[in-house]
C-alpha cells in the first residue's frame, strides 16, 4: 500500500467488498478475536454484529502512525461503539485497549479464556441459528435502525417490523410453543 496513489486506492476499494459481505449481511455474524485486532483487523471485527474476544486480545486503530486514517469504517463504527472521547483517543493517538477495556466500553460483548473463545463463539452462533431465520433478519434490521434514525423513527421501524412478524408462520409457532410449554419448531417462514 506504500506506493499506492489516490486513484488506485479509490478504485481498488477491497475493504468495501468486505463491508458488503459482512456488515450488510442479513444474517447475524459473530467475530472471535484471539490476539491483535488493529487497523483493518479491528474494523473487520466491528463489521460483525457480536464480538467475543480472548483475554489476550487487543483492539486499536493505529493508522495515524502510518500517516493515514481508518478506511474501512473505523472512525464511524468505533465512535458508535465506545463513544467520541475514547474513539478520538484511540484513533488520534494510535493506541490500543485490552479485551477487558473493550468489554467495559461496549466494543465487545464477552471476554473468554483463549482456549474457550472459539467454542463459546460457536455455541452462541449455534444458539442463534436455532431461531427463525426471517425473524433473526428482522431483529437485526430493527437493531441497526437505531444507528440510522432518530429515536421516534427507530421506534416506528421497530413497531412495523414487530407487526410484520405476525404474518410469519414462525411467530405463530413460537407463541404457540410458549403457551403449550414446549420447544418451538421453526420452519424459517
Amino acid at each position: 500500500m506504500k506506493d499506492m496513489d489516490f486513484f488506485t486506492a479509490f478504485t481498488r476499494d477491497h475493504l468495501n467488498i468486505l463491508e458488503e459481505v459482512i456488515a450488510q449481511s442479513k444474517i447475524p455474524t459473530v467475530a472471535a478475536v484471539n490476539g491483535y485486532a488493529l487497523g483493518g483487523g479491528c474494523e473487520l471485527a466491528m463489521m460483525c454484529d457480536i464480538i467475543y474476544a480472548s483475554e489476550k486480545a487487543k483492539f486499536g486503530q493505529p493508522e495515524i502512525t502510518l500517516g493515514t486514517i481508518p478506511g474501512a469504517g473505523g472512525t464511524q463504527r468505533l465512535t458508535r461503539a465506545i463513544g467520541k472521547s475514547k474513539a478520538m483517543e484511540l484513533i488520534l493517538a494510535g493506541g490500543m485497549i485490552t479485551a477487558k477495556e473493550a468489554l467495559a466500553t461496549g466494543l465487545i460483548s464477552r471476554v473468554c479464556k483463549p482456549e474457550e473463545l472459539v467454542p463459546q463463539a460457536l455455541e452462541l452462533a449455534k444458539k442463534i441459528a436455532k431461531f427463525s431465520r426471517p425473524v433473526l433478519m428482522l431483529a437485526k434490521k430493527a437493531v441497526l435502525a437505531a444507528f440510522n434514525t432518530p429515536l421516534d423513527q427507530g421506534l416506528t421501524v421497530e413497531r412495523h417490523i414487530f407487526h410484520s412478524t405476525f404474518g410469519l408462520h414462525d411467530q405463530g409457532e413460537g407463541m404457540g410453543a410458549f403457551s403449550e410449554k414446549r420447544k418451538p419448531s421453526f420452519k424459517d417462514k
